[in-house]
């Protein structure tokens, strides 16, 4: 009886998941025009009534983004006005959406990784998994390792995709 060998584990294959990379704090998002009349007018008084009732505990460590969903425009006081309350509250605040804040901090946390391990490896950046992971991820993931690994891959062990082999000396 021949012995069933597992070629992928014996090939010495490492295998990166992007999603670890994903932000363990929760990232939430505060839409100015649900503040605003009608969506597009920004009356002052009303805005910061508005903000002094509001419980702002409920962002306790989140990352927070503060955007406008309509095309008014919005004044530059109104964004730092919301972040005032956030501060001490919120692990982090900016003006952009939460998806806009969830891809910085995931782009951030690449950017800042240690790579070394994965020193002359062939690495598989792990595939069809969520769909948090943008492909701004993947790109930032690619160029770090192809600054120490051997061979980048895209998909899974048994089944990937050549993206990147080191060229021969």
């Amino acid at each position: 009886m021949d012995v069933i060998q597992n070629k992928v584990t014996e090939s010495g294959i490492q295998v990166v998941d992007l999603e670890s990379f994903l932000p363990e704090a929760k990232v939430s998002a505060i839409d100015l025009a649900d503040y605003m009349m009608g969506g597009f007018v920004l009356r002052e008084k009303d805005f910061r009534s508005r903000l002094k009732e509001m419980d702002w505990r409920q962002f306790e460590g989140h990352h927070v983004g503060v955007f406008c969903s309509t095309d008014a425009i919005v004044p530059t006081w109104a964004f730092m006005l919301v972040a005032s309350y956030l501060d001490g509250i919120a692990a982090s605040v900016t003006s952009s959406t939460a998806e806009t804040v969830s891809e910085r901090l995931l782009l951030d946390r690449i950017e800042s990784a240690d790579w070394s391990e994965f020193e002359d490896r062939i690495v598989v950046l792990k595939g069809c998994g969520s769909e948090k992971v943008t492909p701004s991820a993947y790109i930032k993931a690619t160029a770090a390792l192809q600054k120490v690994s051997r061979k980048v891959m895209y998909g899974e062990p048994c089944s990937s995709v050549p993206i990147w082999r080191r060229p021969k000396a």
